[in-house]
């Protein structure tokens, strides 16, 4: 008996496999052809283009995973895969989950947040950038994730939630993490977090245990943000992967006796861990090669220099 269960489990696993595979073809393909044509393209075009074709490779693999999602239109499926940043595929096209409408002091946040960081890309950024150039590429990236993460997305969070659509937005409040897990795991980029939770850790977890499967989570997200930074910027190679695997054994200490017994976990404690952890190392990840040879020609293309 133990024998044919064990066959049959074999046999749903490999045609589930089978049925699969098409999901990972456009994550494989497109970087690739990216990385062909990088000659081509400037080093902010090049960066811009990688990252949106790892971004699409990634949105397709979860949609084709959740595809047959009942009730699931072709209307929710567009607009999931075009108009929408999160990887929570299963929530956004499950028509039995009706989000509740947004409120008129949360619009008026999304559009303050976006406002914000125009004013810091196109206002303070240049006039920063005569006095010091990897400061005013600091205030350029501050502004763009503003405008993108903070702004853009939570609007169109908005959008879809009016129409009934759930769709959570991507940063929920990262600055009153009150952990570090806290600020990786539920605040900070929900649909970066989403993906490798559930490609990354949650596989891994069931061989490795939890402590190696966040790190393994960790250095994957390293490793394609050192895609992503340092290979435009033809330099700085490890340090985005430095910064990730930093912030796992960061976990790790937080999670642990002696930093349970510091209270790094919870409380004003551990909103400073987090914050000093995640802050103060940032130079890793968004190393001066990135800055001056992607960052500072990219505020230059848009006007902001």
């Amino acid at each position: 008996m133990k024998g044919d269960a064990e066959g049959t489990a074999s046999i749903r696993m490999a045609g589930r496999s089978g049925q699969d595979w098409p999901g990972w073809i456009l994550l494989l393909v497109l970087p690739a052809v990216v990385l062909t044509f990088r000659v081509f393209l400037a080093p902010w075009q090049f960066m811009w283009t990688l990252a949106l074709a790892i971004f699409f490779g990634c949105k397709w693999q979860s949609w084709w995973e959740n595809r047959n999602t009942l009730g699931a239109t072709i209307g929710r499926s567009i607009g999931y895969l075009f108009a929408w940043p999160g990887m929570d595929a299963a929530s956004f096209l499950d028509p039995a989950k009706r989000a509740a409408r947004p409120r008129g002091k949360e619009w008026l946040w999304a559009f303050t947040k976006t406002a914000f960081g125009m004013a810091l890309l196109w206002g303070v950024a240049p006039r920063v950038l005569s006095a010091k150039l990897l400061l005013a590429g600091w205030v350029g990236m501050a502004g763009i994730i503003l405008i993108l993460h903070f702004g853009t997305f939570h609007i169109l969070s908005l959008v879809w939630r009016s129409a009934g659509v759930e769709a959570r937005p991507i940063m929920q409040a990262p600055l009153l993490a009150t952990s570090l897990s806290d600020f990786w795991g539920r605040r900070w980029n929900l649909g970066f977090r989403q993906l490798t939770h559930r490609l990354i850790f949650t596989p891994a977890r069931a061989r490795l245990g939890t402590s190696a499967a966040l790190l393994l989570a960790f250095l994957v997200s390293g490793l394609i943000h050192d895609l992503v930074i340092s290979l435009p910027a033809r330099g700085g190679y490890g340090l985005p992967t430095s910064y990730f695997v930093l912030q796992g054994f960061g976990v790790l200490l937080e999670r642990s006796p002696s930093g349970e017994e510091l209270g790094l976990g919870s409380g004003f404690r551990g909103w400073l861990f987090a914050a000093v952890f995640a802050a103060v190392p940032a130079c890793l990840l968004f190393h001066p090669l990135f800055v001056r040879h992607v960052i500072l020609p990219f505020l230059a293309a848009i006007g902001a220099r």
